[in-house]
C-alpha cells in the first residue's frame, strides 16, 4: 500500500476511531468498499474487531474512495489513517491546492471523569468545524443548471450587471463517534437536529434516542442486520504444517488471554460448589412456556437461575462490589449489570443485561433472548461487554458437571451452572430419580468473605430447589 505525503482540498483522510473504552487499536476484518467506489455520508466501509467484538466503521462524508491504506486482517493503531476519499472527483489534480492537515482541537485542561488521562477522543470529523468541501454535481445537469443559475441572477441584477457575492456561512459539522453516527442513521435521526449534551458539545447514543423516541412510537425504525463473521479471519494467517498449526495471538484471543491471565493473578480467587435437586425448578420451566404472559420469549433453566441470582444478590448486596486498586476503595453497585458468558465462533464473550435487578421475569428472559441472538451473530457492541457486575456461565449446556471459572476482570462474583442430569436422590426419605445439577461459585476473596460467598451461593441453590422462594425472597 502506497502512503500519501500531502493532503489537498481534494481528498480527506478517515483515521480508526476510538470505538470502545480507551481502545488503543483494532483489527480490520473486512473492507466493503474497493478504489473508486461511491460512498455517502454514514455508509459502513469496513468492519474492524476491538476488544472481543466486531464493529461496522461508518464513513462521514460523501465521495469516491481513492486509496485503502491497509488490508483486511492487518491491526491498526486508533488515530492511524485508514482510507482516503476523492471528496471532489472530475477535479484536476494539478488544480487542487495543498493545504494543512486540520489541527486537532487541544484537550481540555483537566480530562473528564470517565475519560483515561493523558487520552483525547478520536471523533469523525473531530476538529473540523467548518465544511470544506462540496457536493459531486449530477452529470450531464451541471452545465444546464449554471446557465440558468446565470439567466436569472441576471435578470434580478438588471440585465446581466455583475451581483453583490454573498458571503458564504459556514457549516458546522455536529461532532458524534461512529457508533452514535450509525445508531442516527438507523432510527433516521439528523444529527444537526440533535441537543448535544456531552462534553464539548458530542452527541451521544442517549440524545439520539431522546430525538428518535416520538418517531419511533409512531413506526420503529428497523434496524439492518450484520453480515456474521466467523472464526476463518483468526485462521487466516494460520502457518499449517505436516506436526503442527502456528495460530497468531491477536484479536478475541488475545484479549481472552489478557483478560484471564489479569485477573487470575489480581483477584485472590475462591470456589465452592453445592450440588442441589432442580426437579421443581424443571416443572417451573415446563409451566412458563404454557404461560401467556412469557409468550414470545424463550424460557429456560438459565432464566430462572439468572432470577435466583439476583435474588440472592438483593438478600446479600455485598458480593455485587468491584476492588479499586488505585484509590484504596470497595465499590459497592446498587445496581447489576448480569453478565451471561457466551460462546460464539469469534470465541467466550461476557455480554451483560444492564440493570437486571429491576427487570420483571418477561423482561429478563427478553433480554436473554436477545443477548444470545445478537452474540450468536457477532454483533455484541464493545459498549455492550463493559460495566458488568456479576456474571453466570452455564458450562452444562456441554454436558460438564462443573468448573472453576475464573473471574471476569473487575466483577466480583461469577456463577458457573452445570448440567442437568437425572439422578437418584434421596427425596422424602426415598431414593428417587431427580433432576440434579452442581453450582460453582467464584468470587474475589478481597471483597467476599467465605460466610458471604456460601450464603450467596446457598440462596441461590435454595431457590432453584424450592421456586416458591423467588415470590417471598424477591
Amino acid at each position: 500500500m502506497t502512503t500519501m505525503t500531502q493532503t489537498s482540498a481534494r481528498f480527506r483522510e478517515f483515521k480508526m476511531p476510538d470505538v470502545g473504552e480507551g481502545l488503543t487499536e483494532a483489527e480490520i476484518l473486512k473492507w466493503f468498499v474497493q478504489p473508486g467506489d461511491t460512498v455517502t455520508d454514514g455508509q459502513v466501509v469496513c468492519e474492524v474487531e476491538t476488544a472481543k467484538a466486531a464493529v461496522e466503521l461508518p464513513i462521514p462524508f460523501d465521495g469516491v474512495v481513492h486509496e485503502l491504506r491497509f488490508g483486511e486482517g492487518t491491526t491498526v493503531d486508533v488515530g492511524q489513517v485508514i482510507i482516503t476519499v476523492d471528496v471532489a472527483p472530475g477535479t484536476p489534480e494539478e488544480a487542487a491546492a495543498p493545504v494543512q492537515e486540520p489541527v486537532e482541537a487541544p484537550a481540555p485542561a483537566a480530562p473528564a471523569a470517565d475519560e483515561p488521562k493523558g487520552r483525547t477522543p478520536v471523533l469523525v470529523g473531530y476538529g473540523v468545524a467548518e465544511s470544506s468541501t462540496k457536493r459531486r454535481p449530477r452529470k450531464g445537469a451541471a452545465p444546464e443548471a449554471a446557465a440558468v443559475a446565470a439567466a436569472v441572477q441576471a435578470e434580478l441584477n438588471g440585465h446581466g450587471a455583475p451581483a453583490a457575492p454573498e458571503p458564504e456561512v459556514p457549516v458546522t459539522r455536529p461532532l458524534a463517534k461512529p457508533p452514535v453516527r450509525k445508531l442516527a442513521k438507523d432510527l433516521g435521526v439528523d444529527l444537526a437536529s440533535v441537543v448535544p449534551t456531552g462534553k464539548d458539545g458530542i452527541i451521544t447514543r442517549e440524545d439520539v434516542h431522546a430525538a428518535a423516541a416520538p418517531a419511533q412510537a409512531a413506526a420503529p425504525a428497523p434496524v439492518p442486520a450484520a453480515e456474521p463473521v466467523t472464526a476463518a479471519a483468526d485462521k487466516a494467517e494460520a502457518t499449517v504444517s505436516a506436526r503442527e498449526t502456528r495460530i497468531p495471538i491477536k484479536g478475541v484471543r488475545k484479549a481472552i488471554a489478557q483478560a484471564m491471565v489479569g485477573s487470575a493473578f489480581t483477584a485472590p480467587h475462591v470456589t465452592e460448589f453445592v450440588t442441589v435437586d432442580v426437579t421443581r425448578t424443571m416443572k417451573l420451566v415446563a409451566e412458563l412456556k404454557e404461560d401467556k404472559d412469557m409468550a414470545g420469549v424463550r424460557v429456560n433453566p438459565l432464566l430462572i437461575i439468572a432470577k435466583a441470582l439476583l435474588v440472592a444478590i438483593k438478600r446479600n448486596p455485598g458480593v455485587n462490589a468491584a476492588w479499586d486498586e488505585a484509590s484504596q476503595e470497595i465499590v459497592q453497585k446498587h445496581y447489576v449489570n448480569l453478565g451471561i458468558a457466551a460462546a460464539t465462533p469469534r470465541g467466550l464473550i461476557v455480554p451483560n443485561i444492564k440493570d437486571a435487578h429491576d427487570k420483571t421475569l418477561p423482561q429478563l428472559a427478553e433480554a436473554l433472548g436477545e443477548l444470545v441472538a445478537t452474540a450468536r451473530d457477532g454483533k455484541t457492541s464493545p459498549a455492550a461487554m463493559a460495566g458488568g457486575t456479576v456474571t453466570i456461565t452455564n458450562v452444562g449446556v456441554f454436558g460438564v458437571d462443573t468448573g472453576t471459572p475464573i473471574l471476569n476482570p473487575g466483577e466480583s462474583a461469577i456463577l458457573a451452572v452445570g448440567a442437568i442430569k437425572l439422578q437418584p436422590w434421596v427425596h422424602k426419605g426415598k431414593v428417587k430419580p431427580r433432576q440434579v445439577t452442581t453450582l460453582a461459585l467464584s468470587f474475589d476473596h478481597r471483597l467476599v468473605d467465605g460466610e458471604l460467598g456460601s450464603k450467596v451461593l446457598a440462596d441461590v441453590a435454595a431457590i432453584l430447589e424450592q421456586p416458591k422462594r423467588l415470590i417471598t425472597w424477591a
